[in-house]
């Protein structure tokens, strides 16, 4: 990313060199800074990771010919669901008359699990229709497999509802290397589910 200045002041910004001056791409830095172009350097110490956070809003600085992007602090998503409401704080309903939720990170991330889950069993569904509709017998490891899979998606959702703010349901799905660099093993506290 690239920043125009003028009287100390960002002017324009663009990933693109050429949409200051079609002869920019060509320039060196000591050339782009004669044209009042800079590349930005972000301080991206305040952003954290949108899957669980609003980050704040970008604020491009010029100082010591250097321009800095940085972010106001991020605030935490909402952890549980809340019913939505309209400008003027009423209840905001879908056209059947039923309340708007917004889902919180527990029921999105939730959500997240059971999909997993299901998409995991979908691969070994067929043994079970082939036991009810003919009565074969499905393998020992494909019934410990599946019961495995619902067992632990039970788990993390019992995790994840048990988060008691944003840092900690982030927490668990952070992974760290309880190994060495030579041989890694990360891990995250909420885990994995099975492998058939």
């Amino acid at each position: 990313m690239y920043a125009k200045i003028e009287n100390n002041i960002v002017v324009k910004v663009n990933s693109s060199l050429a949409s200051f001056s079609k002869a920019a791409p060509a320039w060196d830095a000591a050339q782009r800074a004669a044209n009042g172009i800079y590349e930005v350097v972000y301080d991206s110490s305040n952003k954290k990771d949108e899957r669980f956070y609003n980050n704040g809003a970008e604020t491009l600085t010029f100082a010591n010919d250097v321009v800095t992007a940085t972010y106001a602090p991020a605030t935490g998503k909402a952890l549980d669901d809340v019913n939505a409401v309209d400008e003027d704080g009423a209840a905001l309903l879908d056209e059947d008359g039923v309340q708007v939720v917004t889902l919180g990170l527990k029921s999105v991330e939730k959500k997240q699990i059971k999909n997993q889950a299901a998409g995991l069993l979908q691969g070994t569904d067929w043994y079970v229709i082939r036991n009810a509709e003919a009565g074969t017998a499905i393998p020992t490891e494909v019934s410990t497999f599946r019961t495995g899979v619902r067992t632990k998606s039970g788990a993390m959702e019992t995790a994840i509802d048990g988060a008691a703010s944003v840092e900690a349901l982030e927490a668990l799905f952070t992974y760290t290397n309880s190994g060495t660099d030579a041989e890694p093993n990360y891990t995250r506290p909420l885990g994995e589910f099975p492998k058939l």
